[in-house]
């Protein structure tokens, strides 16, 4: 299992079955990471939606087109395929999700290194087996 797997797992709660984790990880390793995927927001037009989910504010939505057309029609179908579904209900649910998983993976309001983002995990791993 990646350490994208495994941080999927930890952020959704659940083990890398779930669906939410393999998106995630799919989301990730295609965007390379966070600051990846953040970048293909900005350069998409839709930065301000992005910076609200590593903000402290509220996160601001993105709809299952925006979605679409920010991260391409590769990485959803990538996803799609993963979550046994068509293109559209892909993109739905990870516009669903992206807000949520960028804000859990930035509680600081900063962007994780590839260094804290694996101490992060490894915190919150500590916390679920011995907490």
């Amino acid at each position: 299992m990646s350490i994208l797997d495994q941080l999927g797992s930890m952020l959704s709660g659940t083990d890398a079955n779930n669906p939410s984790a393999s998106v995630l990880s799919t989301l990730l390793e295609q965007s390379g990471g966070v600051s990846g995927l953040i970048d293909k927001f900005h350069q998409g037009g839709l930065g301000e939606v992005a910076q609200s989910w590593i903000g402290n504010g509220q996160n601001l939505p993105i709809s299952a087109d925006q979605v679409q057309q920010v991260l391409g029609s590769d990485t959803v179908a990538a996803v799609a395929q993963k979550l046994g579904v068509d293109p559209q209900q892909a993109a739905s649910h990870i516009s669903e999700l992206l807000p949520k998983a960028v804000d859990g993976i930035t509680p600081n309001g900063e962007l994780p290194s590839t260094d804290s983002l694996l101490a992060s995990g490894m915190e919150m791993l500590k916390g679920k087996l011995f907490g």
